[in-house]
């Protein structure tokens, strides 16, 4: 059995896929490491239940497989038979305008062919390689970036609706450099957009990773916490819950963190300590460390999100449902920011004959929405998908989720934030930072940097022999 109280090499902070990931890497190298983690069970901001016949995962639905290390910790961990890859559909997705479904043109000839741009406005996107490179350095918005490069109706149409999918953030606000880095870094390395997503194909497939835009998209027959789950199994012992962390210190070479264990206050001693605790849910536990951290940590914006599933019957559904789903702009000022197709995309979402929906509301955009009240926010969500989606019966399923603080934003300035956690840690060797506020928020982002995080972690361990 293992003892929690008796000095560790490393101290994982928090049992979501970035801890869990980093600390499998440790466990499977060799290195006495434990994870603590407040909630009952591992997962983090993945939850997945069952329920009459339905499967909803009530944060991440699915994954990008954009590295190698995806595949390689699913097979160690004895996934692979119920990891599951998109149904082809589901390369096709949706903008909402002027109240029509518009699929997203995916090549040059249905850019050209499609009636989601005007002709103005795809005359101007093709311009893009003819604009010159900013001088604005790390310091633009995405929506700065996108309209000088690509013209506001590319803004309103595509960026603005994918930005609320992906971070549930506004354009205006985020950091294309912190948010975006692989498109801020073709613009700096190659000049522009277009040219430099050419040209990087070729070095992505030297380092054998893969483009968000053509990686893989995947889940489990069981849903997205199958991953973490599975994890904390491999690692038994060493993956401690109901453990509220209060405090992490420093005394010589040696870290120490204190926590609440199941009603009982304990210390635990370690060479090293990783933290992929939440910015916000960080800014006491490392006060005493580093006294500083406060705005740091506090300042990281989460706004607020309510997944949201709504089951049909398939013969109530009068549209087809041949995509992944669709994504809504600013400009069609709906309650909701998109939906997912979830039963379209991948198998055991929701029973015999009917179809699974899951919806996105809230967000940057909408954050203060639920001052009418959640009850009244789902039903308005419902009615204008309905709408969107020819039905006229009642769903037979609803199924909500609320995060109060759901996805760490990139604001602009982000760069002095990560500057400050990078220097943290040079200030404090044996203090490192993971999870989803720092290198990416997807869960492909997380477990790409769980391996940075693994690697700084052995170097400091080996520099303290």
């Amino acid at each position: 059995m293992v003892d929690i109280t008796t000095k560790k090499q490393v101290i994982v902070l928090g049992a979501g896929v970035s801890g869990l990931a980093t600390a499998y890497w440790l466990y499977k190298n060799g290195y006495d490491v434990i994870v603590l983690e407040k909630n009952a069970e591992a997962g983090g901001s993945m939850e997945s239940v069952r329920q009459d016949g339905y499967l909803f995962d009530k944060g991440p639905n699915s994954g990008l497989e954009i590295t190698p290390l995806i595949k390689t910790i699913v097979d160690d961990l004895g996934l692979s038979d119920e990891m599951v890859y998109a149904n082809d559909k589901g390369n096709k997705r949706y903008i909402l305008r002027d109240g029509e479904l518009h699929p997203l043109p995916m090549n040059p000839f249905l850019f050209l062919k499609s009636r989601l741009f005007s002709f103005k406005g795809k005359l101007r996107l093709l311009c893009e390689p003819f604009i010159r490179r900013s001088s604005d350095g790390y310091y633009q918005s995405i929506s700065e970036f996108v309209t000088r490069r690509f013209g506001q109706e590319f803004l309103d149409y595509a960026i603005n609706p994918f930005v609320a999918g992906v971070y549930a953030g506004k354009p205006e606000t985020l950091s294309v450099k912190s948010s975006f880095p692989k498109l801020y870094e073709l613009e700096e390395k190659y000049g522009g957009v277009i040219v430099g997503t050419i040209r990087s194909i070729k070095e992505r497939k030297k380092r054998e990773e893969k483009s968000k835009q053509s990686a893989k998209m995947f889940s489990f027959i069981h849903g997205m916490q199958s991953l973490p789950k599975a994890i904390a199994a491999k690692m038994g012992e060493r993956v401690f819950c109901l453990s509220d962390i209060t405090n992490v210190t420093k005394s010589g070479d040696t870290y120490s963190v204190t926590f609440n264990n199941a009603g009982v206050m304990k210390s635990v001693q370690a060479d090293c300590v990783i933290s992929t605790l939440p910015a916000f849910a960080s800014s006491k536990i490392f006060s005493t460390l580093l006294p500083d951290s406060a705005e740091q940590f506090e300042s990281i914006y989460y706004p607020p999100v309510l997944v949201l599933m709504v089951g049909f019957k398939q013969y109530d559904i009068k549209r087809p449902l041949d995509g992944f789903g669709f994504l809504i702009p600013e400009k069609e000022k709906k309650s909701f920011l998109g939906a997912v197709w979830s039963s379209v995309l991948f198998p055991a979402r929701a029973p015999k004959e009917s179809e699974a929906f899951t919806l996105f509301i809230g967000g940057s955009r909408n954050a203060d929405l639920f001052e009418k009240g959640k009850d009244e926010v789902i039903r308005q969500s419902i009615a204008e998908f309905k709408e969107i989606m020819k039905i006229e019966a009642e769903p037979e399923f609803v199924a909500s989720r609320f995060w109060t603080k759901s996805i760490p934003q990139y604001n602009l300035g982000y760069i002095e934030k990560e500057t400050y956690f990078d220097n943290a840690e040079q200030q404090f060797p044996g203090l490192l930072f993971g999870g989803n506020f720092r290198r990416g928020i997807s869960v492909g982002d997380c477990i790409k940097n769980s391996d940075v995080v693994f690697n700084k972690a052995v170097e400091c361990l080996k520099n303290k022999k």
